[in-house]
Formats: C-alpha cells, structure tokens, sequence
C-alpha cells in the first residue's frame, strides 16, 4: 500500500537516506516547494483551504494507522501459514488478500484525492479546496471503515494466531534436544572407542544425520516449522538410539564374552553324554523288541554331529568378536545355543526312553491306572448337573476307554510286549481326555 503525493526525485532520496518511511516521504505534499513556506491569503478562500487541510492531515492520519495495521496483520498471517494448512487458515489467507485488494483500491483512492489538488496555491479557489476537502473526507472515512474491518478479522485471528504461535514455541526447544541427543551420541561413541571398542556401524549411523542437522540450523523459516519439528523429533531418537547402543557396547562385550565360555563348556559336556548314548542303546537293544528302539539309532551319529557344527559356529562367533562385529556375534551364538539344546534333546531322550520303559515293564499296572483315572475324572465331570452325557463328550470318552483296554491287551501278547506302544497310547488317551475337559469347562463357562 503506497501514497503518491508528487515529492520532487532528489528530495525523496534525501528522505530515504535519511531513514524515513516512503509513505511519511509522500505526507511531506510542499516539504520543497516554494522554500517550505506557505502562502496564505485571507477571505473565504483561507477559510476552505484550512478546512481542506485538516481533512488531508486526517486522511494521512487514518492512511498511516489502517498501513500499520496491515503490516503487523500481515506478521500474524505469515505465522499462521508457515505452521497451519488447514482449511481455516487456508480461508484466512483468503480473506486476508481481499482486505488487501480493497485497502490497494482505498489508498489508490486517498492518493488521487491528495494529487488532485494543491492546497499550497496561492490562487487556490474556494470551491477547489471545497472539493478538496469533500474528496478527503471520503477518503478518510473509507480508509477508517476498513481499518474497522481488518481489526474485526485481526480478533478473529485469535485461535489460529494462538495455535501458530504454540507450534512455533516448540521450534527451538526440539532443536535444541536433537543437538543435545546428537552430543550425548558422539560423547558415547568416544568412551566407547576409548575402551577399545569399535563402534564403526554407529558411527556411520551419526555421520548420516549430518545433513539432517544442517537443515535444523538452517532454520523452520526455510523448511517450514513442522517438517522442522517432525526432523527434529527424528534425529533425537536416531541420536538416543546410537547414544544408548554405544553406552551398552562394554556390556555386550562382557555378555558375548560370557557366552562363549559357557557354550563351549556346555559343548563339551554334550560330548561326553554323547558318547554314553550307545550303551543305553545296547541295553534297549538288549532287553525290548525293536519298535521300543528304531527311532533312537541316529542319536550318536546327530549328537556328535551337532557338537562338530557347534564347536565351528563358536570358532567363527569368536573372530566375529574379535572383530567386534556384535550382530554377526550374537546370531552365531543362537545358532550353537539351537545345536546344543536339539543335541541335549536328543542325548536325553535315550536315557528317559530306558528309564520309563523299565518302569513299565517293572509295573504297568501304575500307568493304567493313571490313565483309568483320568478317564474317570473326565466321565464324572461330563455327567455333572445332567441325566445323560452330551454325546459330544461321550463318543471320545468312550474311545478313550476301549483304546487302553486295547493298550493293556497288547501288553498281554506274546513274550516281548511292545512296551514304548503301549506308553504312547496311553499317553495318547490322557491327551484326548484333557481335551474333552476343557471343551466342558470352556461350554459352562460360556453358559451353554
């Protein structure tokens, strides 16, 4: 918004040398004209040209006061895009521009009024200061009406301006915390260098936020203030991670260290147990039919077998150590863990498999009745609050009966009973039992 009073080029530049705004430059209308000094002249004539005067200084005066108003307006506005796309603030932006345009036209307006005519003739007519005086007035009041305006829509900026102002508060604090993250990352990773630990992958990890940290000096007015925001928040917890990752490093040395120590020792325990597998095998061979042993063969061959690839995969966790490559460290170590614990498995499995069937063979009698038991448990739990069972739960449990009637038959027949058969039927059975129990429980608590 400017005013164009005629200001001679040479005079104008002086004014603004001198630091004074243009538009105060432009109500400077006879500031060098004929040596600064009115002429007047008395009558009528004075008397309008006073008149007309007074409604130039208030015209100024109303001029100035709505070219402010905008200006600070304009502050606010600005705020409240560079945070919010909203439709609200979008419709602001909108109505902000239309006061714009007509406070264009109106001061457009005020500076034809102000160039129409010279007050500082010293042939001024009467009816042209009328005129004058007529054409200010209305220019005042049309200026004034839409400073009016814009301070109605200023109030109403009021929860957006607010909004804006909050997000912007947060600008410098979440800087601040992705510089101080960032700090606290690269202290980390010198005490931990210092240790003598390699920490290369994190420090690759901190050099990548460099160009991220750039951007956060560079400020929110070039990026916008919530990509500013969103990369600051990103770079604190990157920052933290590493911090955190490189604070753990001397403990996950030790822990690697430690594993590797109980791993190998459990390695070698496994090959002596190992190597006691084939006598229990010798005996199950010796005393059951080979259906109670078949499955059991492999065990050494796998057992010494899992150990040679384990005792290799700690060989090779070792130089990953050495290397102080961690992640490759700690997933070899789950590898040889897997290889032992199906070994320890396996190893075990024949000593409990010799055990149970001699306890069978000693006295069957103990586990029929375990599962008759269960089976029993299960009927009296199926005939609670009812007259007649729920086929649903009969039909299984009557065929859980005949199939360890069949299991204890089979013990019946010949010389050698398969005992381990007879083990895994029952076995068999009080699976199936516990499943209709809870399929019973499961219904009455449902209230069906």
């Amino acid at each position: 918004m400017t005013a164009a009073t005629p200001v001679p080029s040479a005079a104008r530049d002086v004014l603004v040398l001198m630091g004074l705004p243009l538009l105060a430059v432009l109500a400077l209308p006879a500031a060098f004209a004929g040596g600064g000094t009115r002429r007047w002249f008395g009558g009528r004539a004075d008397s309008q040209r006073a008149q007309a005067q007074e409604a130039k200084d208030a015209a100024a005066a109303a001029f100035y006061e709505l070219d402010t108003a905008q200006r600070d307006l304009r502050i606010s506005v600005e705020t409240i895009t560079a945070v919010d796309d909203s439709p609200a603030a979008r419709q602001a932006v909108a109505e902000f521009e239309a006061l714009g345009r007509r406070i264009d036209e109106a001061s457009q307006r005020y500076i034809q009024a102000v160039d129409a005519t010279d007050l500082d003739r010293h042939d001024l007519e009467a009816s042209a200061a009328a005129r004058a005086r007529t054409a200010l007035v209305a220019a005042k009041d049309e200026l004034l009406n839409i400073k009016r305006e814009l301070d109605r829509f200023a109030s109403g900026l009021g929860p957006l301006l607010g909004k804006a102002e909050t997000e912007l508060a947060r600008v410098a604090p979440a800087v601040e915390r992705a510089r101080q993250a960032l700090r606290g990352a690269g202290a980390a990773l010198d005490a931990a260098r210092g240790a003598g630990l390699g920490a290369d992958d994190l420090a690759a990890r901190l050099a990548a936020l460099a160009p991220e940290l750039t951007k956060l000096n560079e400020g929110a007015g070039r990026h916008g203030v919530r990509p500013t925001l969103q990369r600051a928040e990103r770079v604190a917890r990157e920052a933290e991670a590493i911090r955190s990752a490189a604070e753990r490093l001397p403990e996950q040395a030790a822990e690697i260290d430690h594993r590797l120590v109980s791993l190998r020792t459990r390695a070698q325990a496994l090959t002596t147990r190992a190597g006691q597998v084939e006598p229990v095998l010798s005996e199950l061979r010796r005393r059951f039919t080979a259906a109670c042993w078949q499955d059991l063969q492999h065990v050494p061959e796998q057992a010494a077998q899992n150990v040679r690839q384990a005792e290799a995969k700690l060989k090779e966790a070792q130089a990953a150590r050495d290397a102080q490559r961690w992640p490759d460290a700690t997933a070899l170590l789950s590898t040889v863990r897997a290889l032992l614990n199906a070994t320890d498995e396996a190893v075990s499995a024949a000593g409990d498999r010799l055990a149970r069937l001699n306890a069978v063979q000693k006295d069957p009698q103990t586990e029929i009745e375990r599962t008759r038991f269960a089976i029993r448990d299960a009927q009296r739990l199926a005939m609670s609050g009812r007259t007649a069972p729920d086929p649903r739960h009969a039909r299984p449990l009557d065929d859980s009966v005949a199939r360890l009637e069949r299991a204890v038959a089979g013990l019946e027949e010949g010389r050698h009973p398969d005992y381990w058969h007879f083990l895994t039927e029952t076995e068999a059975v009080r699976q199936t039992v516990a499943q209709v129990v809870a399929r019973i429980r499961q219904e009455r608590g449902a209230g069906r």
